[in-house]
């Protein structure tokens, strides 16, 4: 994002993922945010506004207002304090408001927050308030559910490519691979390929390990120029971070559902303000809520040619030590888990870690990185371009 100067991440940090009962929602975001404020070097009391990207903290904590709760609760004092939902998508979304902030001079310092809390709810209720970010007619009121909308993704880049059991086995074992070294991981345990296909099945074809887990988890990162950044040696400029929206129902997404309009829209913007190409990138995080979801995100992103992304990764194509970019060097949603709003300042906290060679699976050299979030059937979908 072009400016006078340069914005950058001053700092970043990310909860364990998994199951938190000991915490409300809110706690679990000051948690990731005083953590993200530590890193960073700024005080509580440096904070000129706050971003709060969640999904679920009404339908399932009953909890309004988040942003302004977690700003009380740090102690923040009168700040802008804004809560944001774009489904998955919450937690970047929050983060580009809070460089479109610092951007146009409203606030110094941001401080941008994702979190959820899930686990405590009835799987019933958890299906039904996802659910929600299908269009209530007819989506919802047919009993749509995401692993039934990407099972018939998973069926039509089958029959359009070939893609089938063996490629969404990949995705899933190179991703438990990649997590088993992650601290903050819901699952850091590599499974094989047998254990991948004998789980049981959920939406045909995916079965359990093709399905990302509900979890409880919060992320922050701290956004400003780079000047004002307290340890600029640390500091991660930020090159793009781009949203666009999409389709909210299966009949608005037509009959193509092997590829999301959002996606690519978000990343051509995100490339073309970066001044970067997809050959150029290192590490990469994308939305993997489900294996065919990693991909489509890798074609609809250009990291792979189209309908060869399946192949590709059988071969080893986004394995660390094997791939240009890698992707999911975290273990991505497959391993980490999915608190829905805390995912994206999830990646961004892993990637920030990569460009600063502190990761647990540091690709080596990495200096240019890539995240991707996508929210519902395509509705929201957020890019963002990072650099040591």
């Amino acid at each position: 994002m072009a400016g006078a100067e340069q914005i950058v991440v001053a700092g970043a940090a990310a909860t364990k993922f998994g199951r938190r009962p000991e915490l409300e929602i809110a706690e679990l975001g000051v948690e990731a945010a005083r953590a993200a404020l530590a890193d960073a070097g700024f005080e509580p009391a440096d904070v000129d506004a706050i971003y709060v990207g969640t999904f679920l903290a009404q339908s399932l904590n009953r909890q309004g207002v988040p942003a302004s709760l977690i700003a009380n609760l740090l102690d923040l004092g009168p700040v802008p304090a804004t809560t944001l939902e774009g489904a998955c998508a919450s937690g970047t979304i929050a983060l580009r408001h809070g460089i479109l902030a610092v951007r146009a001079g409203s606030a110094r310092v941001v401080l941008c927050v994702g979190v959820e809390q899930m686990t405590g709810a009835a799987t019933e209720a958890v299906t039904g308030a996802l659910g929600e970010a299908f269009r209530r007619d007819p989506d919802q009121e047919a009993g749509l559910t995401f692993p039934g909308f990407f099972g018939l993704v998973a069926d039509a880049h089958g029959a359009r490519y070939g893609t089938g059991r063996e490629e969404l086995t990949a995705v899933a074992t190179k991703n438990r691979a990649h997590g088993a070294t992650n601290p903050r991981a819901m699952f850091a345990e590599a499974v094989d390929a047998e254990r991948v296909e004998t789980s049981r099945l959920i939406a045909d074809p995916l079965r359990v390990f093709d399905c990302s887990p509900i979890a409880d988890g919060a992320a922050a990162a701290v956004v400003c120029r780079e000047s004002d950044a307290p340890r600029r040696s640390r500091a991660i400029r930020v090159l793009a971070c781009e949203q666009a929206s999409g389709p909210v129902s299966t009949i608005d997404a037509g009959e193509d559902l092997t590829s999301f309009v959002a996606t690519r829209a978000a990343a051509a913007a995100a490339y073309a303000t970066a001044d970067v190409k997809p050959a150029d990138l290192d590490v990469v995080e994308v939305h993997d809520c489900f294996t065919i979801a990693e991909i489509v995100d890798c074609e609809d992103l250009g990291i792979l040619p189209r309908g060869e992304a399946g192949p590709a990764i059988v071969a080893g194509a986004t394995r660390i030590a094997g791939g240009e970019p890698v992707v999911n060097p975290s273990g991505g949603l497959l391993s980490r888990g999915h608190p829905v709003g805390a995912t994206g300042l999830a990646q961004v906290h892993g990637l920030v870690a990569q460009l600063r060679d502190e990761a647990e699976n540091q690709v080596p050299g990495a200096r240019l990185a890539l995240s991707h979030n996508l929210g519902g059937t395509g509705a929201a979908a957020t890019v963002t371009v990072l650099a040591s």
